[in-house]
């Protein structure tokens, strides 16, 4: 996938890793870049940096998904690459109210099936088109804190797999982004999840563009910034027993129960 001459949306433009996007793709010569965000002021900021254009859009609701891709095909042109970047983190534990698994499922999972449900059918006729959704290193090994946040990063990537599954052979690439800490708003806070995420240090939004470049030329299906997380998957799935004995050990330190 070479971004040189495509059109690309971003959901999740207006700041930190959907910016960092935007910027990085244009200077890859990227032909559009629509800058989509539910901040619209920060979504025009992104736009304004590269040239780009901004729309705004709550990707909780599939007819926001559906009007971004209806604007953007009709006033622009054909979509090459739809990155699936709006993510949230909210719901720490079981105990957090349902409201809030139900919106962290809607932006973390079904964003992602709305756009595939509106540009699939679009990409196959033209025989291409490539999605980048974003998901976490939690979405591959789960999450101390932030129970939500981990059970939909694990949904999205199976998402993303059956995708890939169902439409290869028709010219559709699929690609997962799973980074650990990234530094953005999500996690310039203090609590367990970001402890955990960060154990293995905290990257700029613009290190994890360079790679996401890189990984799209290779057309992987896992783009991993921190590379470790490769092996930490491949010590979950040898031992599992002892992978989620190492996993509560972890939990213990941070959280000081041990």
């Amino acid at each position: 996938m070479e971004l040189q001459d495509k059109i690309v949306v971003i959901t999740g433009a207006g700041s930190g890793i959907g910016r960092a996007l935007a910027v990085r793709f244009h200077g890859e010569g990227a032909k559009q870049i629509v800058c989509a965000d539910i901040n619209l002021a920060n979504a025009q900021e992104t736009a304004d940096m590269i040239g780009g254009v901004a729309m705004m859009a709550d990707v909780a609701k599939e007819e926001d998904t559906a009007r971004i891709i209806e604007d953007t095909e009709a006033n622009i042109g054909p979509i090459d690459l739809f990155c699936c970047n709006a993510g949230v983190g909210y719901g720490e534990s079981i105990h957090s109210p349902n409201e809030q698994w139900q919106s962290i499922w809607d932006i973390n999972v079904m964003s992602h099936v709305y756009a595939a449900r509106h540009l699939v059918p679009r990409m196959v006729e033209r025989g291409s088109g490539y999605f980048l959704n974003t998901s976490s290193a939690a979405g591959l090994l789960n999450q101390i804190g932030g129970a939500a946040y981990g059970v939909t990063k694990h949904a999205a990537v199976g998402f993303g797999e059956w995708l890939a599954i169902h439409h290869k052979h028709e010219g559709i690439g699929v690609s997962m982004l799973c980074p650990q800490a990234v530094r953005t708003a999500m996690t310039a806070v203090e609590n367990d999840a970001v402890a955990a995420a960060a154990n293995n240090g905290m990257i700029e939004p613009e290190e994890l563009a360079d790679t996401v470049v890189e990984e799209l030329r290779n057309e992987s299906f896992l783009i991993l910034p921190h590379p470790i997380v490769k092996e930490y998957m491949q010590n979950k799935t040898t031992n599992y027993d002892r992978w989620i004995g190492g996993m509560n050990k972890l939990m213990r330190k941070i959280t000081g129960t041990i």
